[in-house]
């Protein structure tokens, strides 16, 4: 490389070694004329390089040609990107400013060449954190320091039923299902603030206004000088695990009351039968009214507990009904007719849409009419003040025979959705209910290997599915 003492104009001389960019000035042939002290200073630490003339000396072989190209081009100031390799020290990335002069009646070209190569491995890192947020199965956000969402990948768009567009700018707050009071939201801000990790489990709502829980870590993302500058969400959708959890607390609840329920009918229901039988003795010997009148009160709320008894009953104890292969239309119309017959339904109006033929499943039919009556006379229930609307279908999927019954009732309240299908749980007035029918329901498809699920909106309605298989169990009770 010539010397700078002999080429370099003495106007420039001290600008050209202040500058920390390599800067080099070359003929239109790509030959170095001149160089500054950085360059200069970079080449000493590579003794065992072989003497540089040219500035395509520095790049790899293969890199060569295209850079030629570009930097001989004499139409235009030119920038690129390329890699210089010297013996003995690491790939330097370089980008390369080009700027054409005439001096004394040459065409000179000036280089400058800045060392990007910590820029270059931080966009690589950057690009390969791209790529596994984008492409990873688990929702992940990206918020700002004020909690607004800058980045959602594709995971956390199905999930949550809102696009790209709809979430950016906004606040993960637009997810919120309401379960979580604004303590909880309060703790997690203060610790994540502090620079420290959450984890925890939150319930969300989708777009469509479906529920979904996800397990989430919260992480600060933290500049170098310790200042909380944005925040990572990592979900991890575990809605069916908490569908799974619940039908199997559910399920240890049912064997474990139908136990009691065994015992407690028993042990109730022969005292029961003497106090009722007494009753009524009472009742054909004594004319006093005042006594007759309470004597009759007494003898609806035994008939009441008899009910609750009848129906711990059934429950609890192996049924003598056959089972046999049966039409699961010719079951729900059969439930329909008794409904219809109620005074409660006169202005109501029945949808049924049945898909024909379905296959015969095997089922006990006098107790999955059962089935179908509770269901439908808590929708007329839930319908009584309004002109309701009771929807039935019935279809094969494949797998099982799904029959959903839908009203546009007053829906159920969030807080009372998990805790239907609890025995003696009721939002009916006392005496209009036991609480026990959805239970008993639950227990007789359960036992035909099937399953209840209800969606609720409240003021707006319920869907009751229930789920029988095509191969059902025979293990009923």
């Amino acid at each position: 490389m010539p010397s700078k003492a002999t080429s370099r104009n003495s106007r420039y001389g001290k600008v050209f070694d202040l500058l920390p960019e390599y800067v080099l000035v070359i003929n239109d042939r790509g030959s170095i004329l001149d160089a500054n002290k950085a360059l200069e200073m970079l080449l000493s630490r590579a003794p065992n390089h072989p003497p540089i003339f040219s500035i395509f000396d520095f790049f790899v072989p293969a890199e060569r040609e295209r850079c030629a190209r570009i930097l001989t081009n004499q139409g235009q100031d030119v920038c690129l990107r390329s890699t210089w390799v010297l013996d003995g020290l690491a790939p330097l990335d370089v980008e390369i400013q080009c700027r054409r002069l005439s001096s004394n009646g040459k065409k000179l070209i000036v280089l400058f060449a800045k060392d990007i190569t910590d820029q270059r491995r931080k966009e690589l890192d950057l690009l390969r954190f791209s790529e596994v947020m984008r492409h990873t199965v688990n929702p992940i956000e990206i918020t700002d320091a004020r909690g607004s969402i800058i980045f959602v990948n594709p995971a956390f768009e199905r999930v949550s039923g809102y696009s790209q567009e709809e979430l950016l700018g906004k606040n993960p707050s637009i997810l919120n299902s309401g379960r979580h009071g604004s303590d909880f939201w309060k703790g997690i801000w203060k610790s994540i603030l502090e620079g420290k990790e959450w984890v925890g489990q939150v319930q969300n709502k989708r777009k469509s206004g479906e529920l979904f829980y996800t397990e989430l870590v919260i992480s600060p993302i933290i500049d170098d000088y310790g200042k909380v500058v944005g925040f990572l969400g990592a979900h991890r959708d575990i809605t069916e695990q908490k569908r799974l959890e619940e039908q199997l607390v559910r399920s240890q609840k049912l064997e474990t009351f139908g136990t009691l329920a065994a015992g407690i009918a028993h042990e109730v229901g022969n005292p029961l039968t003497s106090i009722s039988s007494i009753v009524q003795v009472i009742q054909r010997t004594s004319k006093d009214e005042f006594a007759q009148e309470k004597l009759e009160l007494v003898k609806n709320q035994i008939n009441r507990i008899a009910k609750i008894i009848r129906e711990l009953v059934d429950f609890s104890r192996p049924s003598a009904y056959e089972v046999k292969m049966s039409d699961v239309n010719a079951i729900i119309r059969d439930a329909m007719n008794i409904v219809q017959y109620g005074k409660k339904v006169h202005d109501f109006s029945f949808e049924l849409e049945l898909e024909n033929p379905l296959p015969h499943i095997a089922v006990v039919p006098d107790q999955l009419v059962q089935v179908f009556l509770n269901i439908l006379m808590n929708a007329v229930d839930a319908c009584v003040d309004r002109q309701g609307r009771i929807r039935i279908v019935s279809r094969n999927n494949g797998n099982a025979i799904v029959v959903t019954i839908e009203d546009n009732g007053h829906g159920i309240a969030e807080g009372y959705k998990s805790k239907i299908f609890d025995p003696f749980f009721t939002t009916k007035e006392v005496g209009k209910g036991t609480g026990l029918g959805l239970w008993v329901s639950l227990g007789i498809v359960k036992n035909f290997g099937g399953d209840i699920r209800v969606e609720s909106q409240r003021g707006k309605g319920s869907t009751f599915t229930i789920e029988l298989p095509l191969k059902g169990t025979t293990d009923v009770r």
